[in-house]
């Protein structure tokens, strides 16, 4: 694999995600997780999402659909759609993948992911993060991208969860995250630092990511937040979101 990255992205993919600025808190192309998982040790967390193969109950030519809405008090809402195409390769192996994240002005352009077995669409939605934080804040995206990667390793909450698809209740995994609460940076983004990243995974949805919520506001609060992000497989509906997370004493 390529010594050196074109995009600055956790994006990129051999068996599994690939997790450049992810996989170690350091911005390096061709790391991926299946090479170096014998290298590190990685949390539960870490394995869900970035380790697993989401894509093993996906038959290619195929693609997954999910609604995005975006809400909150800081900027004015939408909604929108993703898609993520999944094709075979030329060795006849699944999958390579193609997102279609957002549309018109909206629409990140990202790489597309090759030998993928995890799910694109958690690395696209975290970058599509990314960008947004830095838009809203002036803030570094590899700053954001480090705190996530820190927060998945260290600091993840895991527990079985149950969600309604297409009229049936369903057994899966949630993790979330708080990457902000104990940065030594939060001054500079005060209004964000509560922010609260949720990942609703099941092996009961195509492509086993049954959606993601990211909820901007006061830690501890149950208040409308400043903004409000979800992500979820088409004929899913997302449970009703919780207080944010108080920040832990220093």
């Amino acid at each position: 694999m390529p010594s050196s990255p074109t995009h600055p992205t956790f994006a990129r993919s051999a068996r599994g995600l690939c997790l450049l600025a992810l996989c170690a808190g350091l911005n390096l192309a061709g790391v991926t997780v299946a090479h170096a998982a014998d290298a590190q040790d990685y949390s539960a967390a870490e394995r869900s999402l970035f380790m697993t193969h989401h894509l093993r109950n996906v038959s290619p030519p195929s693609t997954l659909h999910y609604r995005f809405h975006k809400g909150g008090t800081a900027e004015a809402g939408f909604d929108d759609k993703v898609a993520i195409h999944l094709e075979r390769e030329p060795n006849g192996e699944c999958c390579a993948g193609r997102g279609e994240f957002l549309s018109a002005e909206r629409r990140v352009v990202l790489p597309d992911i090759e030998h993928a077995e995890g799910n694109p669409v958690i690395l696209y939605f975290l970058e599509r993060d990314v960008r947004d934080m830095q838009r809203l804040t002036k803030g570094q995206p590899n700053h954001f991208r480090k705190r996530i990667r820190m927060a998945i390793y260290n600091d993840a909450r895991v527990r079985d969860a149950q969600f309604d698809y297409q009229g049936q209740r369903i057994a899966g995994q949630e993790i979330a995250i708080s990457p902000y609460l104990a940065d030594p940076s939060r001054d500079r983004f005060e209004q964000y630092a509560g922010k609260e990243y949720v990942f609703l995974l099941s092996d009961a949805v195509p492509g086993g990511v049954f959606g993601i919520r990211t909820r901007s506001g006061p830690a501890g609060s149950t208040a409308e937040p400043l903004i409000l992000e979800e992500m979820v497989i088409d004929g899913g509906t997302l449970p009703a979101p919780t207080a944010n997370p108080v920040a832990k004493a220093s």
